[in-house]
């Protein structure tokens, strides 16, 4: 049994406050001295990212669609060990989901296995007594969802908060602070940098942070918001770590895996990180948009889904490194791609020239894909044994041609094959979470101690630009854009 407090920050739906909040409520409590984590419902990079610069830890992704709803609590007791108290930001609305099924992915089901109370931030900007009724249906909707208080954002004036604060009471809704309109700035970097700013310790984003905390600091009541995530059950269950995860055979050497990120964040979830470290590797970070070369003795490359696309300009200008990543895939090493690191390895993306280790290329599209996606693995690659199974995550906006190579990398159901492997690289727009799947990490350890795979014979290619790398792989002949669904959040 473990007795971490916590609290799930939650709305009725997008756009409360409920990021600005929950991120400067964890820099109002590390302020205060008190030892704190911070968690995203979902698959979202950038929110994670700001909730772990807030803490001072690494902010961690909670997500029952990629990971199964049995490591949640685990995963949880993880992340929290050594802390007093755990935010865990909601996704969407309460009972919202990216999929349409909130019981199995949204932030009630995770919240319900937790067993954390619920804090509702609701924009009051423009309600009255109603406020009182909207609270008490999702305070009545579902009875395995625990809501212990509302916090009210945007209050007009005192006298409106008088009046919403006395609708509450009625219903015997504790209030746990109240923000005026324009106590809460808006601070935080455009979403469009993702984790970026984080990772790179801007000093944009440690101001942001540090501004939320102030404001929150002033409008909440920080000793009730502690004493309820202190009235939290104690978690049943085991808790999990990366050594026991990872397994798999001891390795005489440690051989240097690089992983993209930057000293304040990674671009992927963190227990990636964590699991090439149990598994043998020594992690070493490189930043694609700065470092001009791969670290001493990479023996292996990991690039995550979390890095933007729209940095393809700072990518294609990095001209050393897109030559050094390019050598090292041709010498062939093992290299793992997610999200735009795929169109970074092709030729060129939006005409900007890119690390040319695949012939493709890509532009970016007007609608955003996006959607969970139960991939199969056609091939055998350092990522996955063919006929693997696993479920991951893509956003994006670029479109790949060809979508596909010769040996794709994933198949699904109701699309057509997507990405590429060649060699030791395998590279899809599709995001994983290493902790569904922790034997990934033995896999792509045992693939760096391995060293290079032997050279194939050569493979006519069709005619391509002069930036084509000699050893790119020839590709299916298929232009076809992605046939999956298109949400927003």
């Amino acid at each position: 049994m473990s007795a971490q407090p916590r609290l799930v920050v939650s709305a009725p739906a997008s756009g409360h406050g409920k990021t600005a909040i929950a991120v400067g409520l964890l820099s109002a409590c590390a302020a205060r001295g008190l030892p704190v984590a911070g968690f995203k419902v979902g698959p979202d990079h950038t929110d994670a990212a700001y909730l772990g610069l807030a803490a001072g830890r690494p902010g961690r992704n909670l997500d029952p669609r990629l990971v199964g709803a049995q490591r949640i609590a685990p995963l949880f007791q993880h992340g929290a060990t050594g802390t007093q108290l755990s935010v865990i930001e909601g996704a969407m609305g309460l009972f919202d989901s990216l999929t349409g099924q909130p019981e199995i992915d949204g932030t009630s089901a995770v919240a319900a296995v937790l067993r954390a109370p619920v804090v509702l931030v609701v924009d009051v900007a423009s309600m009255g007594h109603s406020l009182a009724a909207l609270v008490h249906g999702f305070r009545m909707f579902d009875e395995m969802v625990h809501l212990g208080g509302v916090i009210l954002n945007r209050v007009a004036s005192p006298r409106h908060e008088q009046m919403l604060r006395t609708a509450l009471d009625d219903i015997g809704m504790p209030v746990l602070g109240a923000l005026r309109r324009g106590d809460l700035p808006n601070v935080l970097p455009a979403r469009a940098h993702g984790p970026v700013p984080v990772a790179h310790r801007t000093v944009e984003a440690i101001r942001a942070v540090r501004r939320l905390g102030e404001a929150v600091a002033g409008g909440l009541d920080l000793d009730r918001i502690v004493a309820l995530a202190a009235s939290a059950p104690a978690l049943p269950g085991p808790l999990w770590t990366p050594a026991e995860a990872a397994g798999g055979e001891a390795f005489d050497q440690r051989p240097v895996v690089a992983l993209a990120g930057g000293p304040g964040a990674p671009y992927t979830y963190v227990e990636t990180a964590e699991l090439l470290t149990a598994a043998g590797a020594d992690v070493a970070v490189v930043d694609p948009l700065r470092d001009e070369c791969l670290p001493a003795g990479t023996r292996a490359l990991v690039v995550g889904s979390g890095l933007p696309e729209g940095y393809a300009e700072e990518l294609s200008a990095n001209r050393r490194l897109c030559t050094s990543v390019a050598q090292f895939a041709a010498d062939g090493w093992p290299v793992i791609a997610e999200g735009v690191a795929l169109p970074w390895l092709g030729r060129d993306l939006d005409g900007r020239p890119m690390c040319g280790v695949l012939d493709a290329t890509a532009v970016t599209g007007e609608p955003t894909v996006a959607g969970y996606r139960e991939a199969t693995a056609p091939a055998t690659s350092p990522l996955a044994p063919a006929g693997a199974r696993i479920t991951g995550y893509k956003q994006h906006r670029a479109i790949v041609t060809p979508r596909a190579g010769a040996v794709p990398a994933w198949t699904w159901s109701g699309g057509n094959p997507e990405g590429f492997v060649w060699r030791q690289v395998h590279a899809s727009q599709l995001g994983l979470h290493w902790a569904a799947a922790p034997e990934i990490a033995q896999r792509v350890v045992s693939a760096a101690i391995a060293g290079p795979a032997p050279l194939l014979p050569p493979i006519p290619l069709r005619p391509t630009s002069p930036q084509a790398q000699p050893h790119a792989p020839a590709p299916l002949a298929i232009n076809l854009n992605d046939t999956v669904d298109i949400t927003t959040s």
